[in-house]
């Protein structure tokens, strides 16, 4: 039961779980599910699995660091995660969703009218074509995409101001995808702050919280057209 789930994995996770926040995760769970019939959201079915490999794997990103009243954008949100799933957790988050298929912005701008969230803003385009006044704007930059970190480095930092983060959730194993992506890492602008292994809530998989702090500006000329990304990852 979604409910039930989602207070203890909350509990478990130390964080707070408003009745206001449990109803929007319903809504929000029964919006994607229904959806999913007729569009290709995700590949998790059902409310349980839903309430643990999405929405508690989303809320754990609270626990390593502070999101309150902050500016997150969610590159290649896909169906709304992490950013939405944390938004309804952390209401102060002043969230922007980004992704580049027009009907999955559309699922997200409908789900966020069903919520009342009229401060989200949903926007359709490539994450390596920066929106107008997108750039180096954003306390915290987020992505759950299956892309390889260097890859995300170069889509997500430039999206982050110095002194903000940018947090990419991987599978239990990131070493190698680490050590790869170093050089990307220091030449956008950021340094690797912390690796945060975490187990889901009522199950035995782990994921892991890269967080890269931004401590310098990103060069002009990155990130570059998704061609030259492709052919030469940095």
């Amino acid at each position: 039961m979604l409910e039930q789930i989602l207070k203890e994995g909350f509990r478990e996770l130390g964080l707070p779980l408003s009745e206001e926040a449990i109803r929007k995760y319903r809504v929000y769970c029964d919006q994607l599910l229904e959806t999913n019939k007729v569009m290709n959201l995700t590949a998790i079915e059902g409310e349980d699995d839903t309430s643990r490999l999405h929405f508690l794997d989303c809320a754990a990103l609270l626990c390593f660091e502070d999101f309150k009243g902050k500016s997150l954008v969610d590159i290649g949100t896909g169906a709304g995660f992490p950013g939405l799933a944390l938004k309804i957790a952390e209401p102060d988050i002043n969230l922007t969703l980004l992704d580049s298929l027009d009907k999955r912005v559309g699922f997200l701008k409908n789900t966020c009218d069903m919520l009342d969230m009229e401060d989200v803003e949903c926007i359709h385009a490539r994450a390596e074509e920066i929106p107008s006044g997108f750039r180096e704007s954003f306390d915290i930059a987020a992505s759950r995409a299956v892309a390889r970190l260097n890859v995300l480095a170069e889509l997500c930092l430039p999206y982050v101001k110095p002194g903000g983060a940018f947090i990419a959730m991987k599978g239990p194993e990131v070493d190698e995808e680490l050590d790869e992506a170093k050089p990307a890492i220091k030449k956008l602008g950021g340094k690797t702050e912390a690796v945060n292994k975490y187990t889901i809530f009522g199950t035995d998989i782990v994921h892991s919280a890269i967080l890269i702090r931004k401590v310098s500006s990103t060069p002009a000329g990155f990130p570059r057209k998704w061609a030259q990304i492709k052919k030469k990852p940095l």
